[in-house]
C-alpha cells in the first residue's frame, strides 16, 4: 500500500514555523530537514515518486509550498538558496493552519488572473506589430562611474551606525542571513554566556568537502583587541575545523597577528570595512543603483525588522 503523501499546503504553515525558529532565514535544506522532522516525514514518504516523471514526491511539494508562500508575501528567497520570512510572513506564522490557506489560495487566484492578462496583452502587442517586430532594437549604454574615497566612506559610516544601533537578537539574525547567502548551511546562533565568545556555528559548504565553523559576531564599537581572538580560539579548539569573528569594529595588529598565529588554527576576521562590502555584495539592506555614477543607499527599515 502506497504510503499517504502530504499535500503542498500542509506544508504553508509549517514553513513560516520553521523559518521563524530558524531567526528568519534558513536555507531549503535546513527548511527540508526542519519539516521532515516537525511532520514526521518517513522514509517511505520521502522516497515516493510521481510515475510519470519519477521526481520525489514531498520535496516538490515542500518546493511549491514555498513558491506559493513567496506570491503571497509571506516569503522572499536570497542568494544560494536562502529564503527569508518577511514582516507578513511572521505575522501569518502566529495564525490558524486556515487561515494560512486561505491568505494564499487568494494570492495564488490574483496572480493567476494577473498572468492571464498579462498573457492576452503581449498577443495583442504582438499581433499589432506584425512582422515590424523582428526588427533589431540599440541597447541603451550606461556609463558607469567610480565612488570618490568621500562617497563611500558616507554610506559605509551610516551603514556602520544602522548596525550599531540594532538590538542584539536583530543583528544575530542578520549574521545568520548572511552566512546562510555566503554558502554556509546549518547555522545557529547560540549566544550562550560563558561560552568563550562563541556566538553561534554553521557548516560551510566548497564543493565536495565541508567545514564545521564556529563564529562570534560582535558590535565593537573601537578595536577588538588580541585577548579576544585567544579567547575565542581556546573556546573552538576540538570543537571546529575554523573560526571567525565578525565586528562592526577593526582589529589591532596583535588581533591579526594572532589570528594567523603559527601552529595554532587558523581564526578569519572580518572587521566593519569588509561587513559592509560583504552586505552590499549580497544586497542585504543597502540598494545599489547604477545611474550616470554608482550610488549607494542604506536601508535601515530593513535592518529594523530583520
Amino acid at each position: 500500500m502506497s504510503p499517504t503523501i502530504p499535500k503542498l499546503e500542509d506544508f504553508l504553515l509549517p514553513t513560516l514555523k520553521v523559518l521563524e525558529s530558524h531567526g528568519g532565514s534558513a536555507t531549503i535544506e535546513e527548511i527540508e530537514a526542519a519539516l521532515i522532522e516537525a511532520e514526521g516525514i518517513t522514509p517511505a514518504q520521502m522516497e515516493a515518486a510521481y510515475p510519470t516523471s519519477g521526481a520525489a514526491m514531498v520535496p516538490d511539494r515542500m518546493s511549491w509550498a514555498r513558491s506559493y508562500l513567496k506570491i503571497a508575501g509571506l516569503l522572499g528567497s536570497g542568494g544560494r538558496g536562502v529564503w527569508v520570512l518577511t514582516d507578513e510572513g511572521r505575522h501569518a506564522a502566529a495564525l490558524s493552519d486556515d487561515a494560512v490557506r486561505k491568505m494564499v489560495a487568494a494570492a495564488g487566484s490574483a496572480h493567476n488572473a494577473k498572468l492571464y492578462a498579462r498573457k492576452k496583452a503581449k498577443e495583442a502587442a504582438a499581433a499589432q506589430a506584425g512582422a515590424s517586430s523582428a526588427s533589431a532594437q540599440g541597447e541603451d549604454i550606461i556609463l558607469h562611474e567610480q565612488q570618490s574615497e568621500e562617497e563611500a566612506a558616507e554610506w559605509t559610516d551610516t551603514l556602520l551606525a544602522t548596525l550599531k544601533a540594532m538590538p542584539p537578537d536583530g543583528y544575530e539574525r542578520l549574521a545568520q542571513r548572511l552566512l546562510r547567502e555566503s554558502g554556509f548551511v546549518r547555522v545557529e546562533v547560540t549566544g550562550k554566556s560563558g561560552d568563550g565568545g562563541i556566538d553561534g556555528s554553521g557548516v560551510l559548504r566548497m564543493n565536495l568537502i565541508s567545514f564545521q565553523v564556529l563564529f562570534q559576531c560582535k558590535r565593537y564599537a573601537g578595536s577588538v583587541p588580541s585577548s579576544t581572538v585567544r579567547d575565542f580560539r581556546g573556546a573552538m579548539q576540538g570543537r571546529a575545523d575554523k573560526g571567525l569573528i565578525i565586528t562592526t569594529g577593526s582589529f589591532t595588529a596583535e588581533a591579526r597577528k594572532e589570528a594567523t598565529r603559527d601552529g595554532a588554527p587558523a581564526i578569519d576576521l572580518i572587521d566593519g570595512e569588509a561587513l559592509c562590502a560583504l552586505l552590499r555584495e549580497r544586497e542585504l539592506g543597502v540598494r545599489v543603483r547604477q545611474v550616470v555614477r554608482e550610488e549607494v543607499e542604506v536601508l535601515p527599515a530593513f535592518f529594523a525588522e530583520i
